[in-house]
Order: C-alpha cells, then sequence, then structure tokens
C-alpha cells in the first residue's frame, strides 16, 4: 500500500498480488474495507507481462459483461460498491483526511475488518482470525504540504522519518506487523487550521469527448478549506456484546467514565436523556428530563450498572425511538453516539440521520480497532456535528470533551458562500450547502472554474452566531497546481455524485428518479470514480487460450476477530483503582459546587481536620479546594475538566462569596491545606492563574 498525502488530501494505491495454486480456473472473491468518504478512481490487473486497466460503466451492464466473459473462458475482473455498507469494496482511491480534536490529520487504513452486525436476513461477510490470514502487508507514506511537517504518529511501529526537502516526508511500516489492528496515520502540520485554496488543473486531453472544456474534469476545479471564528442533550451508548472487550478491556468502563464528565459538565436548566442498545433498546427516562441534583445522580447510578449484555448491534430502531420524541422548545437537540461501528445496514443508518437533520446535530464516537468509518463520519457528516475516533491507547475523554465544547456553542446560521471572481470567470458550486460551522472545525468546498483565469480571486463566508453577522474572507490565486493525478477533481466528483443518490433515494418512486442515476453513471463514467449504480470492468481479450471450465468460487480470507469469541461475555478483570480526578468529579454537585465532607478530604489526599479548618463556607471553600487541586495537580487533562470548572466558578460567583468577587478571587493557601503555598486567581471562565 502506498500512500501519499497533499496538504488535507491523500492518494492511495493498493496492490494485491495473488497465486493459483490449485490445478482448476478460481473465481477470487476478496472484500477490501474503505473509508466512508473515498472515491475509487482506477483499478488494473496485471498478467504476466500484461496489464489490463479496467473501464467505469452501469453496474448492470458491468456484471453481464463480467458474466459473459467467464462463461467464454476469458480471464476478468469486477469491481464494485457493497450494497450494504459503502465502507467495504470487493485500486487506487482518493480521500480526505479528517481534523482530529488535536489537530492531526488522521488517515486509516482499515487492515482489521471487523464482522459487521447484519440485521436479519443480510448474508455476513467472510471473515477469520488474525492467525489465519494468508497474506502481508507492506506500507509506505510520502507527505507534502507547503506546509511544514512537525510530527508524523502510527499506532503501529513505523521506520524512522526521512525528510526530503522542505515540503516531502515520508515513512514505512515497520517489518513484522502482525493484522491485530487498522493501520493508523496521524500528521501534524504547522498552522493546521489556516484556510488554504487549492486549484487543480482539468485534463481535457485524457478523453476529448467526455473530458472537454466545460465539463468537470476539464474544467480546473477548486477546493476550499475554510475555518471560521466564531441545548437538550441525548446519548446513545453502544452495549452489544462487542463493546466488551471486543476492541479493549475498558471499551465500556471508559464509556462510563466519559459520562461521568459529560454529566459533570452539562449547563443547569438543560434538558437530558440516556438512551441505549443492542438486539434491543433502553433509556434512563422516558423523555428527556430537565438536568439538576436528582436527575444527574439517577442517570448515574443507571450508568454504573451498565453492562455489555444486549446482544447485537441494532441502532437503526433506538434512532427512530429518539426522532419520534417530540422537541422541546428553545431546547435544540444534541446527539451523541457512541459504538464500535460494526453494523450492517449503514446506508440506511446515515440517511435516517440526514433526513431529521434540521432538528438536532449529532456527534458520534467510533470505538476501538475496525470501528466503520463510513458510518462514524457519516452520521457527523449528514448530523452536522463532528466525528472522533477512539482506538489503541487513546483516551475517550478529551475528545468527548471537544464535542461537548461543540455542541455548547450557538448553531451558526445563514451560512452563504460569494465568490468575487474576474471578469470572464464564473464558477459552479459542486458541494451542498454548508450547514454547521464550528470553531477550528475545517469546511471543504468544492467548485468547478470557467473561462479566463488571471491571478487572482476572493471567496467570503458569510454566517450569523448568536444574532451577530460575521464573515471571513480569502484571497487566492486562479493559477492551477501542477500535475495532481486529478485528486480534487475525483474528490469534487465523489462528493457530486454522493448528493446526486441521497437525492435519488429521497425521491424514490419519483419520476426524475431515473433522471437522478442517469445523472450519477454519467458523472461516474466522465470521473472514473465509482457510486453506487456502476462498476469497475476489465477483460483480457487478447489472451487466445480459452479457460477450460467450471471456475471454482474462492473467497479469499478477510482478517478479523473471531466472531464467536468476540461476543462472547466474559468475566471481568479485577478493578484498578479509581483514578483521582474521576473520584473529584464524582463528588460535584450539579449545581457546580462542591461539599465539604471526608470523601472530599479524600478524594485530595488530605484529612477532614486539615481541610476544614480555614472554612470560609462549607460548599464555597470545598469548591475553591477542588479547583485549585484541579489546576495544581491535573492540568495535563485540564480540556477534560475545563468545562465543570467553568461551572464551579458561575456557582461560586453567584454565592457572592467575601472572598469571591464577579471578576476575580484571590486565595491564600498555606501548609495546613494541599500542603504547598499557592496564590491563586481564579477568573471568570474557571482558569487559574497560580
Amino acid at each position: 500500500v502506498e500512500l501519499e498525502v497533499r496538504d488535507h488530501v491523500a492518494t492511495v494505491v493498493s496492490t494485491l498480488s495473488y497465486e493459483n495454486k490449485e490445478d482448476k480456473p478460481l473465481e477470487a472473491v476478496f472484500v477490501f474495507p474503505l473509508p466512508g468518504d473515498a472515491a475509487v478512481c482506477h483499478f488494473s490487473a496485471q498478467i504476466g507481462q500484461m496489464q489490463i486497466v479496467a473501464e467505469v460503466k452501469e453496474k448492470q451492464e458491468a456484471r453481464e459483461e463480467y458474466d459473459d466473459a467467464l462463461s467464454s473462458g476469458q480471464q476478468a475482473f469486477l469491481l464494485e460498491e457493497s450494497e450494504q455498507s459503502p465502507d467495504i469494496f470487493s485500486l487506487s482511491y482518493v480521500t480526505e483526511l479528517a481534523v482530529q480534536a488535536d489537530d492531526g490529520l488522521r488517515f486509516c487504513l482499515p487492515a482489521v475488518l471487523n464482522p459487521r452486525y447484519q440485521p436479519q436476513g443480510r448474508k455476513p461477510v467472510t471473515s477469520v482470525p488474525a492467525s489465519l490470514v494468508p497474506y502481508s502487508l507492506s506500507f509506505s507514506a510520502r507527505v507534502s504540504s507547503p506546509r511544514p511537517v512537525s510530527k508524523v504518529e502510527s499506532n503501529c511501529p513505523l521506520d524512522p522519518l526521512q525528510y526530503l526537502n522542505t515540503e516531502q516526508t515520508q515513512t514505512t511500516l515497520a517489518a513484522g506487523h502482525k493484522f491485530d489492528r487498522d493501520v493508523e496515520l496521524l500528521i501534524y502540520y504547522k498552522d493546521a487550521h489556516q484556510p488554504t485554496a487549492v486549484v487543480e488543473a482539468g485534463r481535457p486531453d485524457l478523453c476529448s469527448l467526455l473530458c472537454a472544456s466545460g465539463t468537470l474534469m476539464g474544467d480546473p476545479v477548486m477546493m476550499l478549506s475554510l475555518y471560521p471564528e466564531f441545548p437538550q442533550f441525548v446519548f446513545l451508548l453502544d452495549r452489544s456484546g462487542s463493546m466488551q472487550g471486543a476492541h479493549s478491556p475498558s471499551s465500556l468502563s471508559s464509556l462510563q467514565d466519559t459520562l461521568l464528565l459529560l454529566l459533570k459538565s452539562l449547563p443547569m436548566g438543560c434538558y437530558f436523556n440516556i438512551h441505549s442498545f443492542g438486539s434491543s433498546y433502553e433509556h434512563i427516562f422516558p423523555e428527556s428530563v430537565e438536568y439538576n441534583q436528582k436527575t444527574m445522580e439517577e442517570a448515574l447510578k443507571n450508568v454504573a450498572e451498565m453492562k455489555a449484555n444486549l446482544g447485537g448491534t441494532e441502532i437503526l430502531k433506538p434512532l427512530k425511538h429518539i426522532y419520534s420524541q417530540p422537541c422541546i422548545p428553545s431546547q435544540p437537540q444534541q446527539l451523541f453516539v457512541f459504538t464500535d461501528g460494526e453494523v450492517g445496514n449503514t446506508k440506511d443508518v446515515i440517511n435516517l440521520v440526514k433526513q431529521n437533520s434540521g432538528s438536532h446535530r449529532c456527534f458520534s464516537f467510533g470505538i476501538g480497532e475496525g470501528a466503520s468509518s463510513a458510518l462514524i463520519n457519516g452520521l457527523a457528516k449528514e448530523g452536522g456535528g463532528h466525528a472522533q475516533f477512539i482506538t489503541g491507547t487513546d483516551r475517550m475523554q478529551p475528545k468527548v470533551m471537544q464535542s461537548l465544547r461543540f455542541a455548547l456553542q450557538p448553531a451558526v446560521q445563514d451560512i452563504s458562500v460569494k465568490w468575487d471572481l474576474p471578469k470572464g470567470v464564473s464558477v459552479i458550486d459542486l458541494s451542498p450547502p454548508i450547514t454547521a460551522l464550528f470553531q477550528g472545525q475545517r469546511s471543504l468546498v468544492y467548485a468547478q472554474l470557467t473561462g479566463q483565469r488571471p491571478s487572482e480571486g476572493c471567496v467570503t463566508v458569510r454566517y450569523s452566531l448568536a444574532g451577530h453577522p460575521s464573515q471571513n474572507q480569502l484571497h487566492f490565486s486562479l493559477k492551477p497546481a501542477e500535475d495532481t493525478g486529478l485528486t480534487v477533481h475525483r474528490l469534487a466528483a465523489r462528493t457530486l455524485i454522493r448528493s446526486l443518490e441521497m437525492e435519488k433515494k429521497e425521491r424514490r418512486g419519483q419520476e426524475d428518479g431515473g433522471d437522478k442515476k442517469k445523472k450519477v453513471v454519467e458523472l461516474s463514467v466522465q470521473s472514473g470514480v465509482s457510486s453506487a449504480f456502476t462498476a469497475f470492468i476489465a477483460v483480457n481479450k487478447g489472451n487466445s487460450e480459452v479457460i477450460q471450465g467450471p471456475l471454482v468460487r474462492r473467497n479469499v480470507p478477510t482478517l478479523s476477530e473471531c466472531f464467536q469469541e468476540k461476543y462472547k461475555l466474559q468475566s471481568l478483570p479485577k478493578q484498578p483503582p479509581r483514578d483521582p480526578l474521576l473520584q473529584l468529579v464524582s463528588l460535584q454537585k450539579a449545581s457546580g459546587c462542591w461539599v465539604l465532607d471526608p470523601d472530599l478530604a479524600a478524594a485530595l489526599g488530605k484529612t477532614s481536620e486539615e481541610v476544614e479548618k480555614p472554612k470560609p463556607a462549607s460548599e464555597v471553600w470545598a469548591t475553591i479546594l477542588a479547583l485549585i487541586w484541579l489546576h495544581g495537580f491535573k492540568m495535563d487533562a485540564q480540556e477534560e475538566w475545563e468545562l465543570l470548572a467553568m461551572k464551579a466558578v458561575s456557582w461560586l460567583q453567584a454565592q457572592k462569596a467575601p472572598s469571591c468577587t464577579h471578576k476575580i478571587m484571590l486565595v491564600l493557601f498555606k501548609n495546613n491545606a494541599l500542603g504547598r503555598v499557592i496564590t491563586a486567581k481564579v477568573q471568570p471562565r474557571g482558569l487559574i492563574k497560580l
């Protein structure tokens, strides 16, 4: 596998080598998992010294040509999308790289294809344990960007980075890689969040008829990366058998710790509920309830008692139930979905979220190796939220708390994109309208440029935030970048194809549904990008030797954890001592304060006498101590507790205590408190300067 990263976009070339060691002709079937938003753009086969390049054709036509070729004794190759899950293909492709919570760009090669939970009536994918996979993997990556690469990290051992020049870096996967995880690469640029514009030249020379000037592949295409400056909470938890030790021994326990932080950080006056699912689904409250001390304690008690004992992964039914609940006025719904993402009806789930996108935002979290990127990214994209992946030794808490900060931001409304281009240049928008903008989150816009192109253009994004109009503006060069293999063109085509496919689904049964399919097929054939209605077909017509049948079908084993062991409930390991941070957080009240009692003293590592001596007022003093402890001992986890600390400071300000003013509070601690001399300034947003 060869990975070529250009700024925020990746091109991946996968070469799979096979040898027929049997004495009979074979029909080999291989399932290859890809990111859900990837665009397959090349498929070829080499037999001896002959290379056969596949063409994109309408799917039924391609299948018939494939069957005809096999029946006539010719060698043939067929590649098409799985009908159940858009991240599984049966190879060269392009994809966008997602921005992570720590500003890294994430590329994932799904070396592990976990068995998707199939609703009744669906045929499962054949898979075997890692120890039985009969093939090996080699992987190399090259990163090119006008911005310097600060570092490259992976969950798998890498050979040392090679810095080829100021703009290029490369690395390879170390020898001896075992097929026990996805290959994840995190790339960190300096100034990663600066908005950029890339103009890529078209290729009218490739096909004078299909790619002439005036077509998507013939004209230049721009990719615009924008970073603008600028609540009812529903939590849906996966409690299927795969959540207990499937990918990590602590998948469910880590989720329970994360829910503790989430529930402690919710603002007073909001509404919330917690749903969980497996083969069936449950909820803590019949409907969303107001957040207060009583409802918070009841929710935390239920969360602590949860087990991964609800069977399979049926996420569609609980989502339908959630969307059937009446909306609460002035309380826009923020939906948090936690799952290991192993479902077979991905498209049905994403379509449901899209149908309800006008009344909520959806934040999704993929837990463990093999979580379906199509499902996790699709939920967030269609729900106007944010997607996060928690793999290997990643801590779930900071990623989830970042999404909570996004959810607490007011929705950006009245979004418009205005192009200011020189006379003679026009633009055709290829991306659907932007529906959600968040601080620090990338939005990509694709557009086709026509006409003569002078030196510079400008684009302005206008929007309304909390009733106040704002805008972002970017000037960019109209000179196309050097040849990049039509990567941006193919991603733009992929975006347009996905939009047309979704429109066809929404208009199923209407007269223009066939027109949408026709447009998808035409665009797919023109761009060389696969779709739900096309397939790549290659027939070796030059081979004079006819294959003698009948063909024997062989399913090439796909790597997976053992399904039976995966869903088998295991005895719980002995629980380690609780994290001191979580111990302290668990004692916070819904209002934001702490109570001065022996439990708080124990969490602070002190005796009751030591913390009670200088008390000005019991709850005020307890809350001050808790804030000082957080800032003095847990600054490395600040992003996890910052929101609940802000709530604590708001509570302190509301008490109008003598030592607590509206803007600043000064507290002097001597050795009889937390064991050191600390001068602390507690500021309104929960930040403390020591």
